[in-house]
């Protein structure tokens, strides 16, 4: 190999386990993305009307996942309660409620948001 070749090889080398040293922090900018994300969303129990079979509760989950910053909504058929997790920056409680009523059934803050 000639001195050219040997030396971007060396350099080739060099470079890839630096690289590996950055990587390494990845996981852990990740982690801070996690939780500056978890930091900003809420968490909101709507209580719900009209629910009386068993598609109740796909419409309502679907009507309110569909409103825009809403991350996930959990449907309590017994209880009559959706559990909504949403960014409050992009969503509303209003939105989310109303979202639900336009679908049939009408869903009131239950007031145990955080």
């Amino acid at each position: 190999m000639n001195r050219s070749a040997m030396s971007l090889a060396a350099l080739v080398a060099l470079g890839l386990s630096g690289f590996g040293a950055f990587s390494s922090l990845a996981p852990a900018a990740a982690g801070t993305a996690a939780i500056v994300a978890a930091a900003t969303e809420r968490t909101e129990t709507f209580a719900i009307e009209n629910m009386t079979c068993a598609l109740c509760p796909i419409t309502v989950k679907t009507a309110m996942e569909y409103v825009d910053g809403v991350k996930s909504v959990k449907v309590n058929f017994d209880a009559k309660t959706a559990t909504v997790v949403y960014d409050p920056s992009i969503a509303t409680v209003e939105a989310i409620a109303r979202a639900s009523t336009n679908a049939g059934y009408p869903a009131t803050p239950a007031g145990q948001g955080s």
